[in-house]
């Protein structure tokens, strides 16, 4: 268990580095957009992806401490929700939340857009409700990272036996 608490406590921190990286290409992409209005649709596509990648990122994080901590990964059509879900969840003798009712609620928006970014074109997107989540994506990246942080320095205390 303390390996794979320390290698997950690793996992998490190159994945922070790589989300924020990954917010200020988002960001980068709506300031182009702006900048270049003939060329917008090509970076509000590039702030799309970005968009998606940020989701996944977090959903990567996810998906490796529903693994290695609870044990457990939601199955069936809605396991991205439940498996969201479970971060928010308490495990007694187990584990804290991983993340704040908040950071869930603001976390669940960047969820529903990489499903309808999974199932329009790129030429359908709402170049609006992109720079607004994008807009948005910052404030909620700070909250989620401090929280994601916390958790790593928990599991390296469990690891160590604190």
């Amino acid at each position: 268990m303390i390996a794979a608490y320390l290698d997950l406590v690793a996992r998490i921190h190159q994945e922070v580095k790589d989300l924020e990286r990954v917010v200020a290409r988002a960001e980068r992409g709506v300031q182009a957009a702006h900048e270049r209005p003939e060329d917008q649709d090509l970076y509000f596509d590039s702030a799309a992806l970005n968009l998606h990648d940020f989701y996944a990122g977090l959903e990567r994080i996810f998906q490796q401490i529903g693994a290695v901590v609870d044990g457990k990964i939601p199955g069936g059509g809605n396991w991205h929700r439940e498996l969201l879900q479970q971060m928010q969840t308490d495990i007694p003798e187990l584990r804290p939340p991983v993340l704040s009712a908040e950071s869930v609620t603001a976390v669940d928006e960047f969820l529903r857009f990489r499903h309808v970014l999974r199932n329009i074109y790129a030429f359908q997107f709402d170049p609006e409700r992109i720079a607004r989540l994008v807009s948005q994506m910052r404030p909620a990246w700070g909250q989620v990272q401090t929280e994601l942080l916390a958790f790593a320095y928990f599991l390296e205390q469990v690891a160590k036996g604190e």
